[in-house]
């Protein structure tokens, strides 16, 4: 069993940086891979970041590659989703989820568990 809880959003004008912070509970999670998914208003969830269990290979959606990064700590049980340049179109509840693997996914049927989503503006 693995509990996330995010924080770290809120409003932000366009061109600015945000930290969201996923705590994880549970003896599993340095062995799970972690992702970052967003749903925007009126479009489905979608993946952000992922990373594998080492803090390895990672993976970004092309709309948010060298804008984002995605860090994790197995030591404190976090994966953070650095945000820098952000735009209108970035404007989404963001969630944090565990995979059931070690390696690196990008579809959300391969998460066993999600936070409960915190929610980030962008103002133009």
């Amino acid at each position: 069993q693995v509990q996330l809880v995010e924080s770290g959003g809120g409003l932000v004008q366009a061109g600015g940086s945000l930290r969201l912070s996923c705590e994880a509970s549970g003896r599993t999670f340095s062995s799970r891979a972690m992702g970052w998914f967003r749903r925007a208003p009126g479009k489905e969830r979608a993946i952000v970041a992922a990373i594998t269990w080492s803090a390895g290979p990672t993976y970004y959606a092309d709309s948010v590659k060298g804008r984002f990064t995605i860090p994790r700590d197995n030591a404190k049980n976090t994966v953070s989703l650095q945000m820098n340049s952000l735009r209108p179109e970035d404007t989404a509840v963001y969630y944090c989820a565990a995979a059931r693997s070690i390696r690196l996914r990008i579809e959300s049927g391969e998460y066993d568990y999600w936070g409960q989503g915190t929610q980030v503006t962008v103002s133009s």
